[in-house]
């Protein structure tokens, strides 16, 4: 069972390790011209005084998932580092992660979230598809392939 629970300075270590091992599971590296990792030291400021949020996962006490909001403008937040340690993939942790993610974005006030992630990470995308995000677009980025994705939050008559 995953308990989410907001991210505290100690785990700053623990979720960039994370972060690396969950890349590298499927070929990438900060630095790579995608993906970077000096938004870490930064969560304060980019992710929580600023209105967004950065949850954890912990199972059996250890931090296993994570995934931040950062807001873009007033209606619209940006979904940020959802990582699952690969030793608890294929748990379930991912969608409880996400779904855990959005919720947390409505209850910031937030209409819609947008999100980013690579052709190389299936189960990312397949996550997306199953939560009911749609893919916006796709752009070549050096040997990447980055697929943009976004999710409204609120069901507007449009949407029916």
């Amino acid at each position: 069972m995953l308990k989410i629970r907001r991210y505290r300075w100690s785990d700053l270590d623990t979720i960039l390790a994370l972060h690396r091992i969950a890349l590298a599971q499927v070929g990438l590296v900060p630095g790579d011209g995608v993906y970077y990792d000096d938004d870490f030291p930064r969560i304060q400021e980019i992710y929580l005084a600023c209105g967004g949020d950065f949850l954890v996962g912990e199972a059996g006490g250890r931090v296993v998932a994570m995934g931040g909001l950062r807001p873009i403008d007033p209606s619209c937040v940006e979904l940020c580092r959802l990582r699952v340690h690969p030793a608890h993939q294929g748990r379930g942790h991912g969608s409880t992660m996400l779904e855990a993610l959005e919720a947390r974005a409505m209850e910031l006030g937030f209409q819609s979230m947008r999100g980013d992630t690579t052709v190389r990470q299936e189960v990312a995308l397949a996550l997306y598809t199953r939560r009911g995000w749609r893919e916006t677009a796709r752009e070549q980025v050096g040997s990447h392939v980055i697929v943009y994705v976004h999710k409204p939050l609120i069901t507007t008559t449009a949407d029916l």
